[in-house]
């Protein structure tokens, strides 16, 4: 699905605010720009194959072992890996939800179960995708559920994108347990937590005979040199990359109760964005057409998941001065 994701703003050359990529973009890398312009010789030379140092850094990080980790060119491409390295495997996956789940099902020749929580999994499914706060709805899956579904499907390998863990107060998964559970594999993305897309810095923590197998599946310097030393200053300098998800979880709830006043519905979200519901024959495209053309915002058009249709778009929340224009433009649109 490479059209149709959100935080397409190259489309555009006018874009003031962007609400359609779950990141909070009013970051400062002033001190990451400079210190990458100081390390471009890095790109005289090839990186590491597998970028080792970096997973062993990430494996202290989480006080696991070495060899539990594995970074990929963003999450994106650890999705397409498991699914590689699962051929023809019946999966299931939590919906609507990010759609490169079921792409790189499809790629790989799985027989493909959707449901609507985990507990309706079925019962000999071999894979279970679930993002975890989902992606476009914000909400949650309670971490005991996951645990008692994992100690009950022995063989059901559960896949939990947690990218979006930094912006929800609400207790998931941990590194507690993946070194408890064979089972498990947890996604997560350095984009998010450090408001950095374009650098494609994701990775896996799973047990050490998951990752073994998911290395073969895999082609060498997927992670080039200049993410590699983007990462190791990120970590170094995380207390510089202060999320303030109570302030960002206040403003989408904010911003939704003004939409209701004008008929929009929305999902019970529990981080910085959420999926939005247009009253009968108003459609996503136009608004967002409207939005980008009229007002330099851009949201995102959420019509392409699974079980939505044109009349869902989802936000997340930027400034309170921002969201107070993403607002307006809005209710213009509506009453226009």
């Amino acid at each position: 699905m490479i059209d149709g994701h959100g935080d397409d703003a190259y489309r555009y050359t006018h874009i003031k605010h962007n609400f359609s990529s779950n990141i909070y973009a009013e970051v400062q890398h002033t001190e990451l720009m400079k210190h990458l312009t100081e390390a471009t010789d890095c790109i005289r030379n090839y990186p590491e194959p597998e970028p080792f140092g970096l997973e062993q850094l990430l494996c202290h990080h989480h006080h696991l072992p070495p060899q539990w980790a594995m970074v990929c060119n963003g999450a994106t491409e650890a999705i397409y890996l498991i699914a590689h390295c699962h051929q023809h495997a019946h999966s299931a996956i939590v919906v609507p939800t990010f759609r490169e789940y079921q792409d790189a099902c499809r790629l790989h020749q799985h027989t493909i179960s959707f449901c609507k929580q985990v507990g309706e999994m079925p019962p000999h499914a071999q894979l279970l995708w679930l993002c975890n706060p989902n992606n476009p709805t914000g909400e949650t899956t309670d971490a005991s559920i996951l645990r008692q579904m994992m100690e009950e499907h022995h063989d059901t390998l559960f896949v939990v994108d947690q990218a979006y863990a930094p912006y929800t107060d609400v207790p998931l998964l941990n590194e507690h347990d993946v070194a408890t559970h064979s089972n498990l594999i947890i996604l997560q993305s350095m984009t998010k937590q450090f408001a950095v897309p374009g650098l494609r810095i994701g990775y896996i923590l799973a047990h050490p005979k998951v990752i073994d197998r998911l290395r073969l599946c895999r082609v060498p310097w997927t992670v080039n040199a200049l993410a590699i030393e983007a990462a190791h200053y990120l970590l170094a300098h995380q207390d510089d990359y202060t999320i303030h998800k109570e302030t960002l979880h206040s403003e989408i709830t904010r911003v939704a109760h003004a939409l209701e006043a004008l008929g929009i519905t929305h999902s019970d979200t529990r981080t910085n964005f959420a999926l939005f519901t247009l009253p009968p024959h108003r459609e996503a495209k136009l608004l967002k057409d409207y939005l980008a053309e009229t007002h330099q915002l851009l949201i995102r058009d959420a019509s392409n998941f699974e079980t939505l249709n044109s009349r869902h778009f989802r936000i997340a929340a930027q400034s309170a001065e921002a969201n107070d224009l993403l607002i307006k433009g809005i209710r213009e649109w509506i009453y226009s």
